[in-house]
């Protein structure tokens, strides 16, 4: 069977943002209950981990929320037992952990890479003072690249843990056209984080979730908006920016440096199964019978119901979604091609028993090929690059 991950899911934070539609929550009184919460998953991982058996781990990743105000030590025997729970292993298995600069700084990062983390993934969102009050972001720029530096520092002689941080385009801190972020803000922006010394950048559009505050704003004409033409623009900008530095641009929104890529990430991107551990998480596993199908499933989204459930040893889902072939394939077509090397997608047909040709998507992927927003290799389809910008539309065609 194909390699798998596993996702760990930490629902507490300091403060929810505006835009967030994620399972966080602000802990009671600030208190969080680290053991317990590790106790639980350790727990769920006794109930799940039959799923990893068989298969290669490729990589952990811990998400939320924000995973950097877990304690080390408990975020570490969570992890040491995912390891020994796996049956086989790759050479080196990517560890990310997701951190608020807040909650980040050198003597955290050294005790989250003693206990095994080897990636870090940090939320910068911006580095201007306007555009992070507007975005509820506790830290401001010079905190931002403060934690830059400290998941850095964890870094010997050009060895050691991995670092990533990502951007927001698109942020527009009021109704005033001069406080929008400019194409020439992202990219300076990105430069800057690049010139840190990171190895990976993300830079995402600032999309607008209904049920946020963000999205109770939009609804009522209250929020602030980027147009579609400057967003395009600052697309185009941090590509060609990040480009020029030394970045290969290998997903729509994300760069890396030669062998930095998110090996987690691209678990996703091609189709991969992954273990979702935690409140909220989500996993999805690939029957092991002759029917290519798969489910996916959903924890309990509420952090003292999900421990409620651990201490009695219930991990029944909240949510469970069977996955057909023909759907997993749709799914394939829509993450894959987010991808700058695209998707097999005669390959990955053949390996979930559909046709990969059904007569309505031969018809749209000529057409598409004739306006130049798909190309076709051996059964290999690919978006170009400079049609990135109709990339969902474009997939959306050959579902």
């Amino acid at each position: 069977m194909p390699p798998i991950g596993a996702y760990i899911h930490f629902p507490y934070c300091l403060k929810k943002c505006g835009y967030c539609d994620f399972a966080s929550f602000e802990p009671p009184e600030r208190r969080i209950d680290h053991k317990g919460y590790a106790d639980a998953v350790l727990s769920e991982l006794s109930a799940r981990g039959v799923a990893l058996d068989g298969r290669r781990l490729e990589s952990i990743f811990f998400g939320g929320g924000t995973p950097s105000l877990w304690e080390p030590a408990e975020l570490g025997r969570v992890l040491e037992a995912i390891l020994a729970r796996a049956s086989e292993r790759a050479d080196e298995v990517e560890v990310t952990i997701e951190c608020n600069p807040s909650s980040l700084d050198e003597a955290r990062a050294r005790a989250f890479a003693a206990v095994g983390i080897n990636r870090f993934s940090v939320g910068v969102q911006s580095l201007d003072r306007a555009r992070l009050e507007h975005l509820d972001r506790l830290h401001d720029a010079e905190g931002a690249k403060a934690a830059v530096r400290a998941a850095l520092a964890t870094r010997v002689s050009g060895k050691g843990p991995r670092v990533s941080a990502d951007l927001m385009m698109g942020v527009a801190p009021s109704f005033d056209a001069a406080s929008h972020e400019t194409a020439e803000d992202a990219a300076r922006e990105a430069l800057e984080l690049a010139a840190l010394g990171v190895g990976h950048l993300s830079a995402y559009q600032l999309t607008i979730e209904p049920n946020t505050r963000f999205g109770e704003l939009h609804r009522q004409g209250r929020l602030p908006l980027v147009g579609d033409d400057a967003m395009a623009a600052s697309f185009l900008a941090v590509s060609a920016s990040l480009e020029g530095a030394g970045f290969r641009h290998y997903e729509i929104s994300n760069y890396a440096r030669p062998g930095e890529e998110s090996v987690h990430n691209l678990g996703y991107w091609r189709g991969h199964d992954y273990l979702g551990l935690g409140c909220a998480a989500y996993g999805t596993l690939s029957s092991r019978d002759a029917s290519r199908t798969a489910v996916r499933y959903r924890n309990a989204p509420n952090p003292e119901v999900y421990l409620s459930r651990a201490r009695a040893g219930d991990f029944t889902p909240h949510e469970r979604e069977h996955l057909e072939p023909s759907t997993r394939l749709t799914e394939s077509i829509m993450l894959g091609l987010r991808l700058r090397e695209g998707l097999d997608l005669e390959g990955r047909a053949d390996a979930l028993g559909v046709e990969p040709w059904p007569a309505g998507r031969r018809r749209a992927a000529e057409r598409l090929v004739a306006a130049g927003r798909l190309s076709m290799t051996a059964g290999r389809l690919a978006i170009p690059r400079d049609a990135w910008l109709f990339a969902d539309g474009t997939a959306a065609r050959l579902f």
